[in-house]
């Protein structure tokens, strides 16, 4: 499991571990670990570290006396490194010293050439994107240089993920002691880069956010036993489709067949297209563990969506089946409930914007889950589950932007109530569900169409439980 902490956790752990060190030591092991990853950088885009050019963007903050010790050692192993100061009268003291001893230079303009840039300008600290004097340096990075930002991008909120102004994107981020919430979840996320974590002996509580690995996804799935027949291992009741939307009927059954679940049951107007692409489909009303009602669904069928709330069975509510609903009736349910709204879906149900929804993702899905008392699957760039009363948010790691085509949305309802059916809670069907759904969009590449992703599930299951 891959663990994300907000930043009074990570604070409130590096002042107990400073208490037991000697002053100075933790700063000086987040810098050797910076050193390191811009030297590796640095030995594979020119075969060696010795004559290469670095300039350090340098802020007020720890994260500039960080950038300042890195630069120390790496001038120590020959490369040429000048450090540009944000503010000249609040460069970190230390730093600054161990950058001169060590052969570094300061400069007051960015160098149009240079092998690598270190952005170590704001911390984890900072809020409302660059100030003006920041975001100045931060638009003089040579194009085509690559970018190492210490602990996280400038101008990105580590808690939310949340770019609120001028914001550093880079190629590698490298942090300290934990993730942050915001180098996992967009927007913030894709301005990191591949995330390297230094391990600086931080002793954390629970986390904030939480991303499933392949072993987390494995341990949750349904397996089915010896004693196993379809109907112990759940059977599954897709309401779906119309006259105008028949394949949603078709995508959402193909991804329910692949979910574990024993049998489907498909209850709507495409019966006659959902058996012809899926003999295995029983047709009709009857006994399920679980339903997926919306997708394709249409308008006036607010009907069909309440009966099936009123009852006793786990249920999934996607796309059309979104519409008006109630969140004092979903409160009242006992059996498992999962939303899964895309950002105009949750703007509705939240009486907000879009916008707000895209800016603020994790803000979002917690509100969602505690007015509706569900769990609650947030589709996007970064994909968020959260539940109701359930402090940590899960974000998913899988995913491509391929997947943003007509139809995906209906496979992954299919599946994610199909574990439903087999058992799992509305949390972990939807954070399962998300992760098998993007590693087969991985597997299949791209351009790819929806019943691809479907078709590639199997292998992408398989591949959690035999890597």
């Amino acid at each position: 499991m891959r663990t994300a902490y907000s930043v009074e956790t990570v604070r409130a752990a590096e002042r107990e571990l400073m208490a037991r060190l000697p002053e100075g030591a933790l700063m000086l092991r987040a810098a050797a670990g910076l050193a390191a990853v811009c030297a590796g950088l640095l030995a594979r885009r020119r075969g060696r570290v010795y004559g290469s050019r670095v300039v350090l963007l340098v802020g007020p903050g720890d994260n500039g006396g960080d950038a300042l010790y890195a630069g120390a050692r790496l001038a120590r192993r020959g490369a040429g490194v000048t450090a540009v100061p944000m503010d000249p009268e609040r460069m970190h003291a230390g730093g600054l010293a161990a950058l001169r001893a060590g052969g570094g230079r300061v400069a007051q303009a960015v160098p149009q050439r240079a092998d690598l840039v270190v952005d170590g300008l704001l911390g984890i600290g900072g809020r409302g994107g660059l100030r003006p004097a920041g975001a100045a340096l931060a638009e003089r990075i040579p194009p085509g240089v690559p970018v190492v930002a210490v602990d996280l991008p400038s101008g990105v909120d580590a808690d939310t993920g949340e770019v609120a102004g001028p914001a550093v994107t880079a190629d590698v981020t490298v942090t300290f002691g934990a993730y942050k919430p915001g180098l996992l979840i967009d927007p913030g996320a894709s301005r990191a880069g591949a995330v390297h974590l230094v391990d600086i002996g931080l002793e954390l509580p629970e986390p904030e956010v939480e991303a499933l690995q392949h072993a987390d996804v494995a341990g949750l799935l349904p397996e089915p036993t010896a004693s196993s027949d379809k109907y112990r291992r759940g059977v599954v009741g897709i309401v779906a489709g119309s006259a105008q939307y028949p394949g949603a009927a078709v995508l959402a059954v193909a991804g329910a067949l692949r979910g574990g679940a024993g049998a489907v049951r498909y209850v709507g107007p495409a019966a006659d297209s959902v058996l012809a692409r899926y003999p295995e489909t029983l047709i009709g009303p009857g006994r399920v563990q679980a339903w997926v009602i919306g997708p394709g669904l249409g308008e006036g069928r607010a009907g069909e969506v309440a009966d099936v709330l009123a009852g006793d069975a786990a249920v999934l509510v996607d796309a059309d089946g979104l519409r008006g609903l109630d969140p004092a009736v979903l409160r009242a349910r006992t059996a498992p409930t999962l939303l899964t709204p895309h950002a105009g879906e949750a703007a509705a149900l939240l009486g907000v914007s879009r916008e707000s929804v895209e800016a603020g993702r994790l803000a979002a899905v917690r509100r969602l889950a505690e007015r509706y008392g569900a769990a609650v699957l947030l589709k996007g760039s970064t994909t968020l589950v959260a539940s109701g009363g359930v402090r940590v948010v899960r974000v998913n790691p899988t995913g491509t932007p391929w997947l943003a085509t007509a139809g995906s949305g209906d496979v992954l309802s299919g599946l994610a109530g199909s574990l439903l059916a087999g058992g799992l809670s509305g949390a972990d069907a939807g954070s399962v569900g998300a992760y098998l759904h993007g590693l087969a969009a991985r597997r299949t590449g791209g351009p790819l169409l929806a019943h691809q992703v479907a078709e590639a599930l199997p292998a992408a299951w398989r591949g959690t439980t035999h890597p």
